[in-house]
Formats: structure tokens, C-alpha cells, sequence
């Protein structure tokens, strides 16, 4: 009586190897864009960069210190706007809810530093210690994108990184003039990064 061979299992198709990893990085892309909020405009942040250019501009002709923090205020509240408005944008273009998961704990992440950072600048003008005021605002704006960033895109907290490092050479070299830094960080780096966020990000 002949004895039956156990059969060799069949090598597993090419093809089918290839669409189950095909699968599984659509699954994983996929809920990496669930839990990330997305809609940071990039076009918004370019246009934010340029009026910051323009602020740095005209506050490094200001003649009183006033002056310059009244011109640094307005651009605060006009990239506040802007900000607001091409987020809405992209969430409508995207068909993104505004108060998803990810969308919420980016604003958690980002609002507490700006907080503070409202309140330092009072006792800061009240003081009146307006140099500290640039070094203060890049470092702790850098901090809310940094944070707010590990619910983004990954170029999010790369940005707000740099914002810090704006920061860490305005405590640093005080030598600097401020309005260049200023230029440097809420200008530069908002069209920059923009950019780079438009292009890759879908606008």
C-alpha cells in the first residue's frame, strides 16, 4: 500500500502578495488621515507670512515702542483672519467636520500657549520690557504649533520648531534687531513652510 505524501503548501502568488501590501498601506494611510487634522492651509499660512513682512516693515519705522506693538497687535488680529478664514475653506473644499476628533484636539493643543502668551505681553507692556516681547511670542507660538502639530501633517511641528529656534537666537543674541527676526520668523517661515504645506497637503 502506497503511502499518501503530505502536500507542500503552494508558494503564495506574487500578485496577491502585492495587493494585500497594496491594502494594508491604503488601511494604514487611511486612518493616519483620520487622526490627523489636515486642513492647516498652506496658502493660508503663505498669506499670513506675507502681511507679517509687511508688519516687520513698517513697525521697524515706528518711532515709539507704542507704535510698534500696536502695529505687531494689528497683524496678530489680521493672521488670526486669515487663519480662520482658509481653514474654513479647505474644511469645505475637503468635506472635513470642523469639530472632528483631530480638528478639536489640534485646537486644544495650540489655544493654552496663546493664552499665555496674550498674558505675558500685558505684564510685559506693563513692565515696559517690549524687548523681551519678540523672543517671547516666537517661542511660544512655536510651542502651540509644535503641539498642536502631533495632531497634523508631520511639517506642522517641523515649522513650529523653527519658530522656537527664531526664539532660542533672539534670548540668545539680543544684538539682533528684533524686526528682523520678526521678518525672519512670522514672515519667512509662514511663506515657506506654506508652500511646502500647499503643495503637498492639497492647497
Amino acid at each position: 500500500m502506497q503511502v499518501p505524501r503530505p502536500i507542500s503548501p503552494q508558494p503564495e502568488s506574487p500578485g496577491l502578495a502585492e495587493r494585500a501590501e497594496d491594502n494594508l498601506r491604503f488601511i494604514r494611510e487611511t486612518m493616519e488621515r483620520a487622526g490627523s487634522f489636515t486642513a492647516v492651509s498652506g496658502w493660508g499660512q503663505v498669506a499670513i507670512g506675507l502681511t507679517a513682512l509687511l508688519a516687520a516693515w513698517v513697525s521697524s519705522r515706528a518711532a515709539t515702542a507704542d507704535r510698534w506693538l500696536a502695529v505687531w497687535l494689528g497683524e496678530a488680529a489680521v493672521a488670526v483672519a486669515i487663519s480662520m478664514a482658509t481653514t474654513t475653506w479647505k474644511v469645505r473644499d475637503a468635506r472635513v467636520p470642523m469639530v472632528s476628533g483631530p480638528a478639536r484636539k489640534f485646537a486644544l493643543s495650540f489655544v493654552p500657549a496663546m493664552v499665555v502668551g496674550a498674558l505675558l505681553t500685558v505684564v510685559f507692556v506693563a513692565r515696559g520690557e517690549y524687548a523681551l516681547l519678540p523672543a517671547m511670542w516666537m517661542l511660544l507660538y512655536g510651542a502651540a504649533v509644535v503641539s498642536a502639530g502631533t495632531f497634523s501633517v508631520r511639517i506642522v511641528p517641523v515649522m513650529g520648531a523653527c519658530f522656537m529656534a527664531c526664539g532660542a537666537i533672539a534670548v540668545t543674541l539680543p544684538s539682533v534687531p528684533r524686526d528682523a527676526l520678526m521678518a525672519l520668523s512670522f514672515g519667512v517661515l509662514h511663506v515657506a513652510f506654506g508652500i511646502l504645506i500647499a503643495r503637498r497637503h492639497g492647497g
